[in-house]
């Protein structure tokens, strides 16, 4: 899929604790809230011979865009938690307030609510829990809101016993609904099914994907699916078009799947690292993150393979600047006003000490984005920064170009690596093959129009 992209760092951070986790905030008016989870084994004083113990940090961030000299991202909360798994917002806000919940290495499933404090600072505050069993981990969650739905509030979590568990919210209040023994071993991940949320999807270390439909009971899945040769670990139901889901696995590879014939994906596309997390746009129903573990983070164009063409989904855009484990991945709503600065030739990672808010301190800045990567098509070709124009847009939709007036997606994102402890916010911006070239057909007939008028001007100039 050629056209013109570009991939621009803003700004990078040090979590100090491991990265694994990001998400940017769904609910209106909080669009420019980021939370980072991090996980972190931690040996204990006899060394060898203790039991280690797993620590956290759930860090909240709020997004402004206040000119190209100025961070964007700015640290607003830190605060101490069990090692942290997962976490996700929930689509919707619950009682006026955004909701976050957290899937925790004490086998907790942990609520806080978004507030804001008589001072003016926003906050997270908690707000209730609920141990989905002893002696086992909670890896993942999922809310039942993808497609704007509160009647009927629930979260699907899974733990490292391999079981899938369902839980309703009602009254500030988390209540255990079901819970069944889903896979052999860890079931790294579940989501519903936006669409129809009483279908329920988990994936686990036993290399199976399972279907499940809780107006049936769990005694046994809809559908178990092999295609996946190693562990599931990456499940994203798409909220814009019914029936399709992303699946991810160690194996490498990206699955899109059709829910009504599960025995064969739609499209399979090889990434080269683990596929830790998808997460389709949250507008652009063709568009998919991928974090792939050893190979950094991708953004996939996926309209071919869901029209049935079969073929794998070329990737659009690689952010490459990451040293570590690419574990957290997520896409914001917020609109990018402006245009990205032009990044000088010879500009050099800056480096500050500086401490922000005693635990997090920025590791180096590019305001100027001097860590660009433009890419021009899928073979990796990439251009000079001179020749891809600078564009506005908004995630909500393409904006137009003022280069050459051609349809320009530009997005905001956040991902997140392991061992480094790092936390990057980058934008993408992508003007499409077909948008690419009628900007330039129409430049060229304009060009050819001026040339006419010159041709005609010279010959009246004979005439006379």
């Amino acid at each position: 899929m050629a056209g013109k992209s570009q991939t621009r760092s803003l700004q990078v951070l040090d979590t100090e604790l491991s990265a694994d986790a990001v998400e940017w905030c769904p609910v209106p008016l909080s669009h420019n809230i980021l939370a980072c989870g991090t996980y972190q084994l931690q040996k204990g004083p006899d060394g060898e011979n203790a039991t280690p113990s797993r620590i956290g940090r759930v860090y909240l961030f709020e997004f402004r865009q206040e000119g190209s000299m100025t961070p964007p991202l700015t640290e607003i909360q830190c605060m101490d938690t069990p090692a942290i798994l997962d976490l996700k917002w929930c689509h919707v806000p619950i009682s006026e307030k955004p909701l976050l919940g957290m899937a925790t290495a004490s086998g907790e499933l942990q609520l806080y609510t978004l507030t804001d404090s008589q001072e003016g600072r926003r906050g997270l505050n908690a707000l209730t829990s609920l141990e989905v069993g002893s002696d086992r981990l909670a890896l993942s969650l999922d809310w039942s809101t993808g497609r704007g739905d509160n009647n009927d509030v629930r979260v699907v979590c899974s733990d490292s016993a391999g079981c899938v568990n369902i839980l309703s919210l009602g009254q500030g209040s988390l209540r255990a609904v079901s819970q069944w023994k889903a896979h052999d071993f860890e079931a790294w991940i579940s989501a519903f099914s936006y669409w129809d949320t009483q279908l329920v999807f988990s994936g686990g270390d036993d290399c199976k994907l399972k279907g499940w439909d809780l107006r049936i009971g769990p005694s046994s899945p809809t559908f178990t699916s092999k295609r996946h040769s190693m562990g599931v670990c990456s499940i994203h139901s798409n909220p814009h078009r019914e029936h399709i889901l992303a699946t991810g696995s160690y194996d490498e590879q990206v699955l899109l799947w059709d829910g009504r014939n599960m025995r064969q994906p739609l499209s399979e596309s090889p990434l080269g690292g683990g596929v830790w997390r998808l997460k389709w746009h949250p507008v652009h129903d063709h568009l998919l993150l991928a974090a792939c573990m050893h190979n950094d983070f991708h953004i996939l164009h996926c309209q071919q393979a869901l029209e049935g063409s079969g073929g794998a989904c070329p990737i659009l855009a690689s952010y490459i600047l990451h040293n570590s484990l690419a574990y957290g991945a997520d896409w914001s709503r917020v609109s990018l006003d402006e245009p990205p600065p032009c990044s000088p030739q010879t500009a050099e990672p800056k480096t500050s000490h500086t401490e922000r808010g005693g635990h997090l301190r920025i590791q180096y800045e590019s305001p100027t984005a001097s860590f660009d990567t433009s890419l021009e098509d899928d073979s990796g070709r990439y251009i000079p920064e001179s020749i891809v124009p600078p564009s506005t847009s908004s995630v909500a939709g393409p904006a137009l170009n003022p280069a050459g007036d051609a349809p320009t997606v530009s997005c905001l994102l956040a991902s997140c690596s392991f061992y480094d402890h790092m936390l990057h916010v980058w934008r993408w911006d992508w003007t499409p093959e077909e948008a690419c070239s009628t900007a330039q057909a129409q430049h060229e007939r304009g060009s050819m129009g001026e040339s006419d008028g010159d041709q005609a001007g010279a010959l009246a100039k004979l005439a006379l």
